[in-house]
């Protein structure tokens, strides 16, 4: 786990050894239509916004349905995941579904990124029908895990949480320094090279429980570039 090529950054070291439980992840991100039933039972809040980053009616729209649902906050995707008998995966665990046994850079190998093996450096502009890069799945068969959208993981966000030294099961820091924020992972279609490697570590706004549920910021930043998947132990 960690930065093991030349372009890695400061959090992404050291490069470390982790031992996991077995566990299932999605092999795709969650669509909209996937949220949609979630939505329609009653418990998940629509996304914060309808569209997407250049389609100004998205979700709801059956043309889109197996698209990745975004606008979509880490309190929402939490809730999903835990609604659909799962939970969102440790950034642990999403960086060994992506990676395998091996040192590969990205998810199909060391090969660059293309419009081949993933919806990245902004060839489409948006999202695109989740699976429908084969050339880029990961060596247990997950799709889109680098391009398409970034993806929510359960963890809090801290630089320098790899110097732990957590070997086994880690499950991220404790928000210490009240920054509420979370690690999302994979790049997005948007994203070139040094974000779409494995290693690389994003993170945004988590949900904030000292504000008014009435503020957005008690549910946590989204954004037309995040969504996620949901994984579950074994």
């Amino acid at each position: 786990m960690g930065g093991l090529d030349v372009l890695r950054d400061s959090d992404e070291i050291p490069a470390h050894q982790v031992k996991l439980n077995s566990f299932w992840i999605d092999q795709v991100e969650v669509t909209n239509g996937m949220y949609a039933l979630c939505v329609t039972a009653g418990a998940c809040r629509p996304p914060v916004q309808h569209s997407s980053d250049n389609r100004f009616d998205y979700f709801g729209v059956p043309e889109f349905r197996d698209y990745p649902v975004v606008f979509v906050t880490w309190t929402d995707a939490n809730i999903y995941c835990q609604w659909a008998g799962r939970r969102l995966p440790t950034e642990a665990e999403w960086e060994r579904a992506a990676r395998g046994d091996d040192m590969r850079t990205f998810p199909w190998g060391d090969e660059p990124p293309n419009a081949k093996n993933s919806n990245s450096l902004n060839v489409i502009g948006d999202t695109s029908r989740v699976g429908s890069y084969a050339e880029g799945a990961s060596p247990f068969g997950a799709l889109d895990m680098a391009g398409n959208v970034w993806e929510w993981v359960a963890d809090y966000y801290k630089a320098y949480y790899y110097t732990a030294d957590l070997v086994e099961n880690p499950a991220g820091p404790e928000d210490d320094l009240g920054t509420h924020l979370r690690v999302m992972r994979g790049g997005s279609f948007q994203d070139t090279l040094l974000n779409l490697r494995i290693a690389n570590r994003g993170y945004e706004a988590g949900p904030n429980p000292y504000v008014d549920p009435l503020n957005e910021a008690y549910y946590g930043s989204s954004s037309a570039k995040i969504g996620f998947r949901c994984a579950s132990s074994n």
